[in-house]
């Protein structure tokens, strides 16, 4: 399940995100989800407050030159999903 801790400083993250304004420039189209055993897969988040309950950790950058990986948050767990097929990062998130 995709347990993701958003960190202060880049060298903590196992990625680099930028939240893009179009679902059609994402790699990745995740859902939040409120409680952690909601949470699956890669798409499907549950936001944690600690390094150790994370299964993937992220630093947010201001431009999608600058991201390893492009995210659009959707409104439905249906919606949600990879984008780019072929992602390096496929399979990491909810590990």
């Amino acid at each position: 399940m995709a347990k993701i801790l958003e960190v202060k400083y880049e060298n903590q993250a196992d990625a680099h995100c930028c939240e893009v304004a179009h679902e059609s420039q994402a790699d990745l189209c995740w859902h939040e989800v409120h409680y952690a055993t909601q949470a699956s897969g890669d798409a499907i988040w549950f936001f944690v407050a600690y390094a150790n309950q994370a299964s993937f950790k992220v630093y947010r950058v201001k431009h999608a030159s600058q991201a390893d990986l492009k995210i659009f948050r959707v409104s439905t767990p249906e919606q949600a999903g990879w984008r780019t097929k072929d992602h390096l990062l496929i399979g990491k998130l909810g590990k």
